[in-house]
């Protein structure tokens, strides 16, 4: 008996109807970013385990979805190089990740920006900096499925390299802003600076745990205060500074005032709101509305290669569900130096492409032109009427019309029903009383009038 056709959790089939709505996104993107004058680049599905490895701080590196090696790996660990061998269901802290290296020296690529800072060292010859690229490609991450969260899902990625410039940030802001108008999604530019994350970790006593810290309290919109606390507590962090920690978390008892005068101590923080003023100031010049940038302290982004500015983008529409970003990014001032190419700074945003998706689909903000698909179906009478049928055809199609012939010589009611089906607005008859007076019998299958028109007509009509 033959098994049930499935797919993997966390992926999915899409119809041609979605098809063309999420062509309708990137295309949206991609116009924007070629507008900035970013230039397109494409990078393997998979990258060698080691590239990947290490870059996503400990709980991304668990959602990395690696490949067995091809051929009898087992074979090949023999008692020399692996002594553990023959115990693989037992393996201890100790063992597990050079098992783990030893069968699956390639995995899918986790984001696109780590594929990105290995291109760029591999081609740096090639390239004329700063170098702004732009990619559009899926991602594969072991996450729990959830709604909005996928296991498989396309990320399109916008970075300059090789510029510590800050107004590469104000150009990242403005296509945000530029993206989601042409969208009709409204939302809310969360922004914030990892020096600033710094500097809290320093006043907290904690230097040396900035990462953690930043963990914790990125998620802070999922599991709330109180559960922030307690991750922090479970990972021994004292009291006080968790008390400390309370000003800034609490959206009530944080200020502009009050957040400058908890870093005061801190030059890094200082640096950090600096950094964060000049964004938002010149974000409002070049007419991004107030309303739509917001300066969020608690904002952390949890992967430990940003080092400056961070972005968070929510949708900020009452009838929308959703609550996941939908787009996000940041500076990162070293990225390449990983790959023996240091002191090379660069900044990014991501747009998660399914998940605006989601959101367009829930507040049905796709224009009516994106649905259409084919305009006019002629109908197929076979022999002579045939051949004048495709002749038409092919100079509609000439007019930027999308068209087709039904391809089979079939009872009339078989070929509306594919036009009703497919929603084809339109269906050419043409028989030889239509041949012969050089007329088209146009059918408008919404409301079932038919007319005799002429090919320029038609043309007026459908177009």
């Amino acid at each position: 008996m033959a098994n049930k056709p499935s797919i993997p959790k966390g992926t999915r089939d899409f119809s041609p109807e979605e098809m063309v709505r999420r062509n309708y996104i990137f295309d949206t993107i991609r116009s924007v970013f070629k507008k900035y004058g970013y230039q397109p680049i494409e990078t393997p599905a998979m990258e060698l385990t080691q590239t990947l490895m290490g870059k996503y701080g400990e709980e991304g590196d668990r959602l990395i979805f690696r490949i067995l090696n091809s051929g009898n790996y087992l074979q090949e660990l023999n008692d020399a190089n692996f002594p553990f061998r023959t115990q693989i269901y037992n393996l201890d802290n100790r063992t597990l990740r050079f098992f783990s290296d030893s069968i699956s020296e390639k995995a899918l690529r986790y984001d696109l920006t780590v594929p990105f800072a290995r291109y760029v060292v591999m081609h740096q010859n090639e390239i004329t900096f700063p170098f702004k690229r732009y990619q559009i490609q899926p991602v594969w991450r072991g996450d729990r499925p959830a709604k909005g969260r996928y296991r498989e899902f396309f990320q399109c990625d916008a970075d300059v390299i090789g510029s510590n410039s800050l107004i590469n940030e104000i150009e990242l802001v403005q296509m945000i802003d530029e993206v989601f108008t042409a969208l009709g999604v409204s939302v809310k530019i969360h922004y914030s600076n990892r020096k600033v994350i710094q500097a809290i970790a320093e006043v907290l006593d904690y230097p040396h745990r900035m990462i953690e810290i930043a963990v914790a309290i990125d998620k802070l919109d999922k599991i709330g205060i109180e559960g922030v606390n307690k991750e922090l507590r479970e990972n021994n962090f004292a009291e006080d500074s968790i008390e400390k920690l309370q000003m800034i978390m609490d959206p009530s008892k944080r200020t502009p005032e009050s957040i400058a005068a908890f870093l005061s101590g801190s030059a890094i923080g200082k640096k950090g709101l600096e950094e964060v003023s000049y964004l938002s100031t010149n974000s409002k010049l070049m007419g991004i509305a107030e309303e739509k940038l917001f300066f969020d302290v608690s904002l952390a982004r949890g992967l430990n290669y940003y080092t400056g500015t961070i972005f968070e983008v929510k949708v900020n529409d009452s009838r929308s569900t959703f609550t996941s970003s939908i787009c996000g990014g940041g500076r990162y001032d070293d990225l390449t130096g990983i790959f023996g190419l240091p002191n090379l700074s660069g900044v990014g945003i991501s747009f998660g492409a399914d998940r605006i998706y989601d959101v367009l689909n829930e507040l049905n903000l796709y224009p009516e032109s994106v649905t259409a698909g084919t305009r006019l179906l002629f109908a197929n009478f076979g022999g002579e009427d045939e051949m004048h049928s495709l002749k038409l055809l092919k100079q509609v199609r000439e007019k930027g019309i999308a068209a087709e012939i039904y391809p089979d010589n079939v009872k009339m009611g078989k070929q509306f029903t594919y036009a009703d089906k497919k929603k084809i607005p339109f269906v050419a008859i043409i028989g030889e009383n239509e041949r012969t007076s050089g007329k088209i019998m146009l059918k408008n299958m919404q409301s079932g009038e038919q007319q005799a028109v002429s090919f320029e007509e038609l043309i007026g009509k459908i177009g």
